[in-house]
């Protein structure tokens, strides 16, 4: 029997703050759910195209991408690229994107590009993977709302320091005016707390009052703070394929598992 197109769900990982682990999140989960059999998009949108970077596509490959797309150059079928990893796809960025903002600005239906791209990708029934994964640059921009605009839930990687729940609130009034004006379906899937240290105790302060705000919204596993998820990107790989036995990557399968029971819960509610 043939195997039937769907529309995936869009997950866009989105912090306000740089340095929270965004990239990293989007890169190994993407992997993590690759590799338990969901075939997953990784959709870069943010000009750095470091989740380019780190899934192994050379800038010179990059030849479509992500900026094409929203100016309406190009369909998104034509921009995805496939990964050293079966069944994680990738649609890159390139520096390009820096200057969409500005060249989207007298567009009708600005903040709807990537959402229409999307519907249009399923709409001719080519769309084989279960998640949509979307990278977006650390500040609230026209590509950080297209990606809001286009998602069904955020993922929110909150890394474990002083400031975090000042960040965190900044980003939930963030998603609220996405809901109240663009997006009235947009959900929070869940907050992943990044770069956990046994070793300090802040790292335990910082997690329990967040749970305490957030309760269930926060997941189970915490992704640790790693050298060897800091040094994969540099080699063009995602962590689980540099070092599979790694802490970093042992906490990202877990993540994808709890993600996973999350969405069933959801679609049997």
């Amino acid at each position: 029997m043939p195997h039937e197109p769907r529309r995936p769900r869009v997950l866009v990982v989105a912090n306000q703050k740089g340095g929270v682990g965004k990239t990293t999140t989007a890169i190994n989960l993407g992997t993590a759910l690759a590799a338990v059999g969901e075939p997953t998009l990784v959709i870069d949108i943010d000009p750095q195209g470091n989740a380019s970077t780190g899934l192994g596509i050379p800038r010179s490959e990059r030849e479509v991408s992500i900026y094409d797309v929203l100016m309406g150059q190009a369909r998104l079928a034509e921009a995805i690229k496939p990964t050293r990893i079966p069944k994680l796809a990738i649609v890159p960025s390139t520096v390009d994107l820096s200057g969409a903002e500005l060249e989207l600005i007298g567009v009708e239906r600005r903040n709807q590009r990537l959402k229409e791209a999307l519907e249009e990708y399923s709409a001719h029934g080519s769309s084989p993977y279960s998640y949509a994964l979307i990278d977006c640059p650390p500040s609230l921009t026209l590509l950080t709302v297209n990606a809001m605009v286009a998602a069904d839930a955020v993922v929110v990687p909150l890394q474990c320091e002083f400031f975090a729940l000042e960040g965190l609130t900044q980003l939930l009034n963030t998603i609220e005016l996405v809901r109240a004006n663009l997006n009235p379906s947009l959900e929070i899937q869940g907050i992943v707390l990044t770069m956990f240290d046994r070793r300090n105790k802040l790292s335990d302060q910082v997690a329990a009052d967040v749970r305490s705000h957030m309760g269930q919204k926060v997941y189970n596993t915490v992704i640790p703070r790693n050298v060897r998820i800091s040094e994969a990107p540099s080699h063009g790989l995602p962590a689980l394929v540099y070092d599979l036995r790694c802490p970093g990557s042992q906490a990202y399968i877990k993540l994808a598992g709890e993600l996973i029971q999350r969405e069933r819960t959801r679609a049997a509610a």
